[in-house]
């Protein structure tokens, strides 16, 4: 019966295999730019404990704390090592007149903690005068300079229609109204929303930035040998009133920060119940009209003896053959479909249980769906359904 109508049983299979997709791309989706959203902690695996303001609930809504909050907090017993990190927004003019706004992080002058540098040997690069290693940030087409020399600070207006080339070592750009010189790029993760980055010394950051009071927005901590960070980060917390958080609980916070207030959060919420309810529409509907279809050949064997259990039984293993079928389907469109959108720069990262959310799903649809059908099968009568045939 299941194979015998072969347009009821690819419906089916289409619309299982399309709800296991749109679920599990979804929950990809929601992953990716969860964890996007903590890149700038990800790039700093090495940081046991991140001392911020105490109103600060995520890494991407800061403000900055006084410079001698870094005193304090090395002052802490069981610190090993603290350095200093700026986070701030630049307008960035490009030799052809464009201009772009970049994420300015300012990192420690000494031990550059906290710039992900492609080799050991960069470092000199970024601590020369005015240098700054740049990062896409998961953005496309923002790192670009005019490919030939009359295009570059031209003094007859912007050459906007100028063919471009990649940034590279040596390039000027103007940060603020201020030269800096691109010393190279940087391995920084994508960041989501996607912008462009840009790395500096905080010395350099400071002549790039207006004045103000404060410029140190992270104090990134290392534990000494034999001390939980867990521990230490309440300590830091008693003797300063700053608020001290360690890695991992830096990045739940910036979670929690971005389900509440990113708007993200409700297009993957419609995206899934998008999917759930296509997905039921298409199983529901195709599953009864092919039990319906079918009710004669039920008709036969509960004539022939067959109990309600067994009929039963029968309708739940063809709708979960459809569903193992189809959830396999859309898994593997999932899977392939992975690498070309991660090449177009979009969030997307298949953990564990996006699958295992997806094929629940499908699960929990396909049995409501079959309760439905079942319902015609289990209520007829063999000599009535027999009469309306002849």
């Amino acid at each position: 019966m299941l194979v015998g109508d072969r347009g009821k049983y690819a419906g089916l299979l289409f619309g299982i295999a399309f709800t296991s997709f749109l679920v599990t791309f979804a929950i990809s989706f929601f992953c990716g730019f969860m964890t996007r959203g903590f890149a700038l902690i990800s790039d700093n695996p090495s940081v046991d404990l991140w001392v911020m303001d105490p109103a600060v609930q995520s890494v991407e809504r800061t403000i900055n704390i006084p410079d001698s909050a870094l005193d304090r907090v090395r002052s802490v017993t069981g610190v090993g090592v603290a350095t200093p990190l700026g986070i701030a927004d630049v307008e960035v003019r490009f030799p052809d007149g464009r201009f772009q706004l970049f994420q300015l992080i300012g990192v420690d002058d000494a031990t550059l903690a906290g710039a992900p540098l492609p080799a050991p040997g960069a470092a000199a690069g970024l601590r020369a005068p005015d240098a700054v290693f740049v990062a896409s940030g998961g953005s496309e087409g923002k790192l670009m300079t005019p490919r030939l020399a009359r295009d570059r600070w031209p003094h007859d207006g912007p050459h906007l229609a100028a063919p471009r080339r990649p940034l590279a070592a040596g390039d000027e750009l103007l940060a603020n109204d201020r030269r800096v010189v691109v010393a190279g790029y940087a391995q920084a993760a994508p960041r989501f929303p996607p912008r462009p980055l840009m790395y500096a010394t905080l010395s350099n950051a400071l002549r790039m930035l207006p004045p103000e009071r404060h410029r140190m927005t992270f104090v990134m901590a290392s534990a000494m040998p034999g001390v939980e960070p867990a521990e230490l980060a309440r300590r830091v917390e008693r003797e300063t009133g700053l608020r001290a958080r360690t890695t991992a609980e830096f990045k739940e916070d910036t979670v929690r920060w971005n389900l509440v207030n990113s708007e993200d959060v409700g297009d993957v919420g419609a995206m899934l119940t998008l999917a759930m309810t296509v997905g039921f529409g298409v199983t529901a509907v195709l599953l009864y009209l092919f039990t319906t279809d079918n009710l004669n050949q039920y008709a036969t064997l509960k004539a022939m003896g067959a109990t309600s259990r067994l009929l039963l039984a029968m309708v739940f293993v063809q709708a979960g053959a459809c569903a193992l079928i189809g959830t396999g389907l859309g898994l593997g469109v999932c899977a392939i479909a992975r690498p070309l959108v991660t090449a177009q720069g979009f969030p997307f990262r298949m953990m564990w249980f996006a699958p295992v959310l997806g094929g629940t799903t499908v699960i929990v649809i396909s049995i409501v769906a079959a309760l439905i059908s079942a319902r015609p099968v289990l209520r007829m009568e063999p000599g009535a359904v027999f009469a309306a045939r002849a």
